[in-house]
C-alpha cells in the first residue's frame, strides 16, 4: 500500500520511502530484478528517419525517447545560428534480456547540410559483455581550428550500433534518449590552445566514514553528490547515476570500491563494475573498471584536469570533455555475469569522491545556454549535493533522503506533508 502526494510517495511496511527527484531510483532499490533505464519526464516520442531527408527536429533542452534498429542508422536534425555550440547526448538503452559484445556500443556522428561530418563518437559496452545504458555525444562547434560546420542551418545527427554483427551482440532494437544542448559564444575571444599544465598527480582517494546515498536510474534522476564517501547498494545488472557539481578550475576524482561477496565462490569477472564518468551534456569523459573475484576491489579513474574552457582545443578526448562547469554524472553498473558466481546480491559499492581546488570565475558568455545553467554551479545545486535530493524538491521531504529515518517516522512526515498540500490546495 502506498500514499501518494503529488511526486512524492510514502510505502507502508517497508524501509523504502520515495522523495522528489529519487522516485525514478525507487524500483531499482527494492529487492528482485534491477529496474530499467528511467527517461525523463516530459520526453517527447521520436521517430528516427532512415533518410536525412525526413530527420525530425530535435529541439535544444527537450528530452527525447526514441529507439534504435538493430541494424542500420536513424537520423535526427537540429536547426543552428552561426554562433552557437551545439551538442548532443544519446543514451542507448538495451533490454536487460538482451546480449551485448564488448566492442558493440553506441556511435553519434553529426554533419552538416553540405555532407560534412563535425563529430563522431562512440562509447562500447566494455569487456564485462553486460547489458547498460551508455551514452555517446556529438557536437557542433564554432572554433578557430574548424574551419567547417559554422554555417547557420540544418544539421543531422545520425545514430548507429558500433558493430551489430559483432560476435555475441543480440539483434533486438534499443531504446534512445536524447538531449541537444546550446552554449553560447563567449563575449571576448580566450584562449585558442589547452592549458599545458595542470596537476596531473594521482589523487589519494577520499578517506573518511561512508554515508548511505541511493543512486538513481537515469540521468534526469541522477541522486547528487559532492565531495565525501559514499556507500549504495547495486544489484547484478543494475546501473546507477549520480551527479557531482564542478566549478570552473575544479578537479574531480572519483574512486570505486566493490565489498566482498560474503560468500565461499570462486571466479573472476572483469569488469564487474565499470564507473563511467559524464560531463554535463552527457559526453563521455572517462571510466575505471573494477574486477572482481569475490573480494573487495577498488579502482579509481586516472587523473583529469581542472573544468576550464580552454580544455576544448586539447587533442586529447578526456581532457577535451573538461570544457565546462555544471553537473558531472557518474553511472555506475555492475555485471550482471556476477550472479553467476557469486549470487544475485545486493553488493555493496563505496564512491569515493574528491573535489578539489577553489571555484573560479568562467567565461563571460554571450547568452544563456540551453537549458538555461546547464553549465554553471549555482548555490541551490551545492545544497542539493550537500543534502542528496535535486534542488526544487520540497525540504520535509529531504528530511527522508538525508536523515535515514525509520519507516513510522517517514510516514508522519509523508502524511504531514499530504495534508499540508492538502489544505494549501483548499484554500486556493
Amino acid at each position: 500500500m502506498a500514499v501518494r502526494v503529488g511526486a512524492a510517495a510514502v510505502v507502508l511496511g517497508t524501509t523504502a520511502a520515495m522523495v522528489p527527484g529519487q522516485a525514478s531510483a525507487a524500483a531499482g532499490q527494492a529487492s528482485g530484478p534491477p529496474s530499467s533505464y528511467a527517461f525523463a519526464p516530459g520526453a517527447q516520442r521520436v521517430q528516427g528517419a532512415r533518410s536525412t531527408a525526413d530527420a525530425s527536429l530535435l529541439t535544444p533542452g527537450q528530452a527525447y525517447k526514441s529507439s534504435l534498429p538493430g541494424n542500420g542508422k536513424v537520423s535526427y536534425r537540429l536547426d543552428l545560428d552561426a554562433t552557437s555550440n551545439a551538442y548532443v547526448s544519446v543514451t542507448a538503452v538495451p533490454s536487460p534480456d538482451s546480449t551485448v559484445s564488448v566492442i558493440d556500443g553506441v556511435k553519434v556522428t553529426v554533419q552538416d547540410a553540405e555532407g560534412n561530418t563535425c563529430s563522431v563518437d562512440n562509447t562500447p559496452f566494455g569487456a564485462a559483455r553486460s547489458p547498460h545504458a551508455v551514452a555517446a555525444w556529438g557536437m557542433r562547434e564554432i572554433s578557430p581550428d574548424r574551419p567547417l560546420c559554422k554555417k547557420p542551418g540544418a544539421y543531422y545527427v545520425s545514430v548507429e550500433r558500433v558493430d551489430p554483427k559483432a560476435e555475441g551482440s543480440s539483434p533486438d532494437a534499443w531504446d534512445l534518449e536524447l538531449l541537444a544542448m546550446t552554449e553560447p559564444r563567449t563575449v571576448r575571444t580566450g584562449a585558442t590552445g589547452a592549458p599545458e599544465a595542470w596537476n596531473s598527480a594521482t589523487p589519494q582517494p577520499h578517506q573518511g566514514e561512508a554515508e548511505h546515498r541511493k543512486g538513481g536510474a537515469g540521468f534526469s534522476g541522477a541522486t547528487p553528490l559532492d565531495q565525501g564517501v559514499w556507500r549504495d547498494d547495486i544489484r547484478p545488472g543494475q546501473t546507477l547515476f549520480y551527479e557531482v557539481p564542478v566549478d570552473w578550475g575544479q578537479q574531480i576524482s572519483v574512486t570505486a570500491d566493490l565489498g566482498s561477496s560474503g560468500t565461499d565462490a570462486t571466479g573472476y569477472t572483469s569488469d564487474a563494475l565499470n564507473l563511467a564518468l559524464y560531463n554535463p551534456a552527457r559526453g563521455d569523459v572517462a571510466d575505471v573498471g573494477v574486477g572482481y573475484d569475490g573480494d573487495q576491489k577498488s579502482g579509481s579513474m586516472r587523473p583529469l584536469p581542472p573544468v576550464d574552457h580552454a580544455n576544448r582545443y586539447a587533442a586529447n578526448a578526456q581532457v577535451s570533455a573538461m570544457r565546462f562547469a555544471g553537473s558531472y554524472y557518474l553511472v555506475a553498473h555492475l555485471s550482471e555475469a556476477v550472479a553467476g558466481t557469486f549470487g544475485d546480491g545486493p553488493f555493496k559499492m563505496t564512491l569515493r569522491v574528491t573535489v578539489s581546488g577553489e571555484p573560479q570565475g568562467g567565461p563571460e558568455y554571450a547568452g544563456e545556454s540551453v537549458p538555461k545553467g546547464a553549465f554553471e554551479v549555482s548555490d541551490e545545486d551545492r545544497e542539493a549535493a550537500a543534502e542528496g535530493v535535486a534542488a526544487g524538491d520540497d525540504t520535509a521531504m529531504r528530511v527522508l533522503a538525508v536523515g535515514g529515518i525509520g519507516t513510522g517516522s517517514a510516514l508522519l512526515v509523508g502524511l504531514g506533508v499530504w495534508s499540508l498540500v492538502a489544505r494549501r490546495r483548499s484554500a486556493a
